[in-house]
């Protein structure tokens, strides 16, 4: 299976300012990749760049193995939808739908097919007579992926298209997007700062800070093995509780407070001897005792019980440093409670707090 898009190289820059850093990546044919960071890491700028809305200051940008770098937008064979739904006001769904094909001079019978395949992928042959103003966002955002649909490409570029939404029609327009990938099997690059988003509808995340891709990975690896502090923060709800400490006995042991914690079974590399280190522990990765426990482990106090529905979130307060921890709904405790916590060293993940890599 060949790459559908290629990224060799590519900076940009805004006059003196670097916006994207000799960046490369690679998109599989079919896959869907999701570009995910925090507001001006240039991952909506890298999109317009594929979709040639910008051009590169230096480097080159391959789709379906022909050189595009320097193409018009029309010439490269993608379908863009944008956060704002940019449909024509005066026309109705089908004129919105039918427009780019008539400038394209398609002809009519075609249109009409294509039209007829989009609107029953999407469900929305009831809305094709009516005008934008008649339509809730989620259906004309529908719309919108429609307008990219029939243009029958092979690549789709997702510019945030949810984030006008309210939560609930995210949700499931996430879950069309995703059926829409598996239905039609198209690459597709999708921009968004919503991490849910990106867990649920990627193949791979490539996660973006200052230009630069931090990590690109299945969202599973990058979950349970961030590359960095960035990553280990910016993935997760709540993040990942971080502990600063140092690594004693030859890299075996992890100093937190008064606490000595065994790294044995640590999925990592050779940890050795650090004066600054830092242990990320998901929430769901520490148990909560309120007697103490066989191993070593770290003497807290609740804060905070907030219950989530299917479950719950307890935020305590160890050697002066705020942890979150998932318990089951059953496994609530009142304010004040006195608890020790054990860790789960083997899901856990530890990183040079100097260099903030994962070790």
């Amino acid at each position: 299976m060949g790459n559908s898009i290629e990224v060799k190289d590519l900076t940009l820059n805004f006059g003196s300012i670097s916006v994207l850093k000799n960046m490369n990546l690679d998109v599989a044919e079919g896959e869907f990749v999701v570009l995910l960071g925090p507001s001006g890491c240039g991952k909506s700028t890298l999109l317009n760049c594929l979709a040639g809305l910008l051009d590169i200051t230096d480097g080159q940008i391959w789709i379906k193995g022909k050189n595009v770098t320097w193409a018009e937008p029309s010439e490269r064979g993608i379908g863009m939808v944008f956060q704002s739904y940019a449909l024509y006001p005066q026309m109705t769904v089908r004129g919105n739908l039918s427009f780019g094909l008539k400038n394209a001079r398609v002809p009519q019978a075609e249109i009409d097919k294509r039209i007829a395949r989009a609107a029953e992928i999407l469900q929305i042959q009831p809305l094709l007579d009516r005008k934008p103003a008649a339509l809730s966002g989620g259906q004309r955002q529908r719309v919108a992926i429609g307008r990219a649909l029939v243009r029958d490409v092979d690549v789709f570029l997702f510019d945030e298209p949810l984030s006008n939404l309210d939560a609930k029609l995210r949700s499931e327009l996430r879950v069309e997007i995703k059926r829409l990938h598996n239905q039609l099997g198209n690459t597709m690059v999708y921009v968004t700062h919503d991490q849910i988003e990106a867990l649920t509808l990627a193949d791979r995340i490539a996660v973006m800070k200052g230009g630069v891709i931090q990590q690109l990975a299945a969202p599973l690896e990058i979950y349970n093995r961030p590359s960095n502090l960035f990553v280990a923060g910016f993935i997760g709800s709540p993040s990942m509780n971080l502990l600063k400490g140092r690594t004693v006995e030859g890299g075996r042991a992890f100093q937190f407070g008064a606490t000595k914690i065994d790294l044995a079974g640590y999925d990592g590399g050779a940890v050795l001897e650090r004066d600054q280190a830092i242990l990320g522990v998901r929430p769901e990765h520490i148990t909560v005792s309120k007697t103490p426990l066989s191993g070593p482990s770290i003497p807290a106090e609740v804060e905070i019980d907030e219950h989530l529905g299917a479950d719950s979130l307890l935020w305590l307060k160890a050697e002066g440093v705020n942890l979150s921890v998932r318990v089951p709904v059953e496994g609530r405790l009142p304010p004040g409670t006195k608890v020790h916590l054990g860790l789960d060293i083997p899901k856990a993940s530890l990183f040079d707090a100097k260099t903030e890599q994962r070790i």
